[in-house]
């Protein structure tokens, strides 16, 4: 295919701080096995230069300690025994032990036929051993080389809380030479190819090994560093009774082209930004952005709908929705604050949207942040309209700009359904309370954060992020 195929050493090398790596593999003992199999593993570290098909150990990334698994796929093609796994399952455990992240590099056919059944069941062993590292609060990021198949990315290529995987990398749960000799067809080309993956939202990216230094670097940073001193100034929250402009002036502000949204937040307001895509479950939605990050240098896990990807022809659908409960997940188990950012039009209406169980999305998103073990934030940054924006919006402080509003419907569909025509949204966004203000003074935001005319998105925008990061900053 073209592509530096990297050995496990070189790999090391590349990725960890130099001499930093301490080994941690226990000599193999290939004695029981037939006489046969034993030459064939002789020949193998022969070739490959290494005693088994990974490589553990421990070493840093700028000085931060991580757990280290290579995959070699010089040895027996990358595949896992008996041995290889309870290396892996025991580097994994001692990582735990020492409370350092897993990052695992994977090269591999997947288990060795020339050890069985035996070998395939301890890639359970193996996933088992990192439920107990993620349930810890502890990070496991995936970096897949190629080629990646079989149980292997079945089992441990598909557990991370990250995942990239090498630019025209294989990777896929069939290889595709059985699948031919099977069936006796090719299987479809550009199915098993990182890129089109990262597309179907499966994996997070795709990023060469070159950068996994810096992708680490990113993550790790999120993950692991603790919090520096905010540098951004607040405003003056509003107070409420403070009276405002009217609401259709608010709502008109909102829909303007050039208005605030969820990505000049992360531009202006943070830093080490680490975009995750999809629901690593084959969805994406361009219309949410998920993200590691450090607003105003408070690590934390966003979620944010991005007004200016949501169109008639792009409605934010369920997937959406599930992206976010991904990004939940993530904060409760890296025990990291969640912040969910509403801005939105609605949620998409249609039969496709039904039966992809939109409602019941909105639902789970709602129960999935009231049951919540961490600080959580929300910010109502402009549009928040109906059911879409409820899925985002319940948390411990809830944050709104000055001219955002919340309503159950468009302020068109209200007047339709009250007065038969649209012509009254104005009249029918006054009289529904939609105003950050109202929300304000009922008890249902928390902090209204005042915009000035002459205000640019970059100004807004980090007025935001200070705000947050100040009610995340002792949480």
């Amino acid at each position: 295919m073209g592509m530096r195929r990297w050995t496990a050493r070189e790999l090391i090398d590349l990725v960890l701080d130099p001499d930093s790596f301490e080994p941690w593999d226990e000599p193999v003992d290939i004695s029981s096995h037939p006489p046969a199999y034993q030459d064939e593993l002789r020949a193998a570290e022969e070739k490959a230069g290494t005693d088994e098909s990974v490589l553990t150990g421990r070493g840093t990334v700028s000085g931060r300690p991580v757990a280290f698994i290579v995959n070699e796929f010089a040895f027996l093609a990358g595949s896992i025994g008996v041995a290889a796994a309870e290396r892996i399952s025991a580097a994994v455990r001692r990582a735990t032990a020492e409370g350092i992240p897993v990052v695992a590099s994977t090269s591999s056919g997947g288990t060795r036929m020339q050890e069985g059944t035996r070998a395939f069941v301890h890639m359970i062993e193996i996933s088992r051993a990192l439920m107990e590292h993620r349930a810890s609060g502890l990070a496991y990021i995936v970096h897949l080389r190629h080629p990646t198949t079989g149980g292997v990315f079945a089992s441990w290529g598909s557990l991370g809380h990250v995942t990239v995987a090498e630019p025209g990398a294989l990777v896929g749960f069939l290889g595709p030479k059985v699948f031919e000799a099977l069936n006796g067809r090719p299987f479809p080309e550009g199915v098993q190819t990182a890129e089109n993956l990262a597309a179907k939202g499966v994996i997070d990216a795709v990023a060469a090994a070159e950068d996994l230094r810096w992708l680490l670097d990113q993550a790790l940073a999120v993950v692991v560093d603790p919090q520096t001193v905010g540098h951004l100034e607040r405003r003056t929250p509003l107070a409420p009774g403070t009276p405002g402009p009217p609401a259709w002036e608010s709502i008109t502000r909102t829909r303007a082209e050039g208005r605030v949204g969820v990505r000049d937040l992360l531009k202006y307001g943070a830093e080490g930004t680490l975009r995750l895509r999809g629901t690593d479950e084959g969805e994406r939605d361009e219309t949410v952005i998920v993200a590691l990050t450090r607003l105003d240098g408070v690590p934390c896990v966003l979620v944010g709908q991005d007004h200016t990807r949501q169109s008639p022809e792009t409605p934010m659908g369920p997937g959406a929705l599930r992206e976010a409960r991904r990004a939940m997940r993530l904060a409760s188990e890296l025990r990291l604050p969640l912040v969910t950012v509403v801005d939105t039009p609605g949620a998409e209406l249609s039969p496709k949207a039904e039966e992809g169980a939109i409602a019941g999305e909105i639902a789970r998103c709602i129960a999935t942040l009231v049951t919540m073990d961490v600080a959580t934030v929300s910010v109502i940054l402009g549009q928040g309209c109906g059911g879409g924006a409820l899925a985002l919006l319940p948390a411990t402080t809830v944050i709104a700009t000055e001219h955002a509003w919340l309503s159950p419907l468009p302020p068109e569909g209200a007047s339709v359904i009250r007065y038969g025509s649209i012509d009254r949204a104005a009249e029918m966004a006054e009289s529904q309370g939609v105003r950050a203000l109202d929300l304000l003074a009922g008890g249902d935001v928390h902090v209204v954060v005042p915009e000035h005319d002459d205000d640019t998105p970059a100004d807004l925008a980090r007025a935001v992020a200070a705000e947050i990061a100040h009610h995340l900053r002792f949480w």
